[in-house]
């Protein structure tokens, strides 16, 4: 069952026409859901306004991941985490240990949906090709795709979902029309967490920490991310005390850092905190420090997911922390 601002979001796109659609916004609010959902609507045999049917046959190929006039192009990383299946070819050669699972969209694969867009529609109800997360595709991957997007087969739909459109070429972003998720209100997304199962209790600190973004937010509560930890750890860092972040990836405990780097820049210069509670953010840390540490993460953040030494690069992140936080505000 889909989140009610993804479900009005559903409807209101059902009513427009349009061969591609490119689905926007920051993380956390449902891009893929709506993508997904808009699939499913277009190719259902029975649709309704409100989207899919949910019980026919087209609903149930969807449902299995087996969609005969469906094309998901995704990085295989993802595509493995949600269960799609990839190319016979794909899975031989990451089974065969040839290569890793592509943290971007291939080429190859893009190659391949192209072809099944110029393919007979199987069911007659036309073909769908959905992009996510639409930034993942490289400059040749892009220039791939664009060709057919301006001269699209006749029965055949595109949406595209991203969570940094700047990062997409200008020319995929003027061929497509543009939809700016919905944000959410907090006591709806709230609600939506407590039905996926997050407890009354943490719902509302975890949605904090993800600036207020309910999927994000979901996202954290399955990485075992206590709430109200989170909301101590900032003054437990200055402390000295890091045991909130000894099981953290050096990515996740970089993102932890620039909310945090955020925040007391925030409020530094007048502004409300998004991630954390004023009152949980130390007294410590200048702006000019502060300003120094946020360009350190970010030019981190470009190299975090390959470390030549994760433990060393923890270590490294905590340091630059704690002296940035200490700085005389």
């Amino acid at each position: 069952m889909n989140a009610p601002w993804i479900q009005s979001q559903v409807r209101q796109l059902l009513q427009q026409r349009g061969h591609a659609w490119l689905l926007h916004g920051p993380s956390g609010l449902g891009q893929y859901r709506l993508a997904l959902s808009l699939a499913q609507a277009w190719l259902c045999d029975q649709p309704t306004a409100e989207g899919g049917c949910g019980h026919c046959d087209s609903c149930h190929q969807l449902e299995v991941r087996s969609h005969t006039d469906l094309a998901v192009l995704m990085p295989e990383t993802i595509m493995l985490e949600r269960g799609w299946p990839l190319s016979e070819k794909a899975q031989a050669d990451i089974d065969d240990k040839k290569r890793k699972a592509s943290r971007e969209i291939r080429v190859d694969a893009m190659r391949d949906a192209l072809e099944f867009a110029q393919r007979t529609s199987g069911r007659g109800r036309g073909k769908v090709v959905l992009v996510y997360p639409a930034e993942r595709m490289n400059a040749v991957t892009a220039n791939a795709l664009l060709k057919t997007l301006e001269e699209p087969p006749g029965d055949v739909r595109f949406v595209l979902a991203t969570e940094a459109a700047h990062q997409l070429l200008p020319t995929i972003r003027s061929r497509c029309l543009g939809h700016t998720l919905t944000w959410p209100g907090t006591e709806e997304a709230v609600a939506w967490l407590q039905e996926e199962g997050v407890a009354a209790a943490a719902a509302a600190g975890l949605l904090r920490a993800a600036g207020g973004r309910p999927e994000d937010a979901l996202r954290l509560h399955a990485a075992g991310l206590d709430a109200r930890g989170w909301s101590q750890w900032p003054k437990a860092l200055v402390r000295g005390d890091t045991a909130l972040p000894a099981d953290w990836s050096p990515g996740q405990l970089v993102e932890a850092l620039q909310k945090l780097c955020h925040d007391l820049l925030a409020v530094r210069t007048g502004a409300p905190p998004r991630f954390f509670e004023a009152a949980d953010l130390p007294a410590g840390g200048s702006v000019a420090a502060l300003t120094a540490w946020w360009r350190s993460l970010s030019e981190t953040s470009r190299t975090v997911e390959h470390p030549f030494n994760a433990g060393l690069m923890l270590e490294d992140l905590v340091a630059q922390a704690r002296t940035a936080l200490h700085s005389k505000a």
